[in-house]
């Protein structure tokens, strides 16, 4: 009986070991919860994210790296920045990757509390039911923030990522629109100095 017991406690100590190793350390001034993984040591390996010098980033299926601004673990979600629109020119940093695109085995998609400024369009864009009039929010986009300049009297639109949308990618490419931003939880009354730009993502949790 006493034998027993020892095991016991021996299994329950263990037990509660493993359960605060699967916790990743931070990395830098960002705190990893689980389940997150950052090593092979720590988390769910199919949550996993990358620590960079001290930087949290988010890879997309196209080996794009995408800075993590925060994370809310009671709401399963994220928010990745993003991609910078290169100086003087219209072309997202992720252009030549297609945009951002999420790998649909992964237990990750793109919330519906983004609104995407999609830049420098062809015509073609005319046919989605996206707005893409005078009052659009791009306009002001171009017009007041740095890195829209180079985009200035291009064909630009907007659009709230809706269910009804691909929520696993934000595409951009030559021949269609060359530059994007996202905006999170956008308001129409919002003035400029409150957008909070950022990608929404959300995760089911695991099982």
């Amino acid at each position: 009986m006493v034998a027993f017991l020892l095991f016991l406690l021996t299994s329950l100590s263990l037990g509660n070991e493993a359960s605060t190793d699967s916790v990743c350390s931070n990395c830098g001034d960002s705190v990893v919860p689980y389940p997150f993984s950052t090593s092979e040591n720590c988390g769910d390996k199919r949550y996993k994210v990358y620590c960079n010098d001290g930087n949290l980033e988010f890879l997309s299926a196209t080996g794009t790296y995408y800075q993590i601004l925060r994370i809310d673990p009671s709401a399963n979600k994220l928010v990745i920045s993003p991609p910078i629109i290169l100086k003087n020119t219209c072309y997202s940093s992720d252009l030549f990757m297609g945009g951002l695109l999420l790998d649909e085995s992964l237990p990750f998609n793109i919330s519906t509390q983004n609104t995407v400024i999609l830049l420098n369009c062809s015509d073609n864009i005319l046919q989605s039911p996206l707005n893409c009039s005078s009052n659009s929010i791009c306009r002001m986009f171009e017009e007041k923030v740095e890195q829209g300049n180079g985009c200035i009297n291009t064909l630009c639109c907007h659009y709230l990522k809706d269910s009804a949308m691909n929520s696993h990618k934000i595409r951009v490419k030559v021949g269609s629109c060359t530059a994007y931003t996202c905006l999170v939880d956008f308001k129409p009354d919002d003035p400029l100095e409150t957008w909070n730009y950022g990608i929404e993502l959300q995760w089911l949790p695991p099982n």
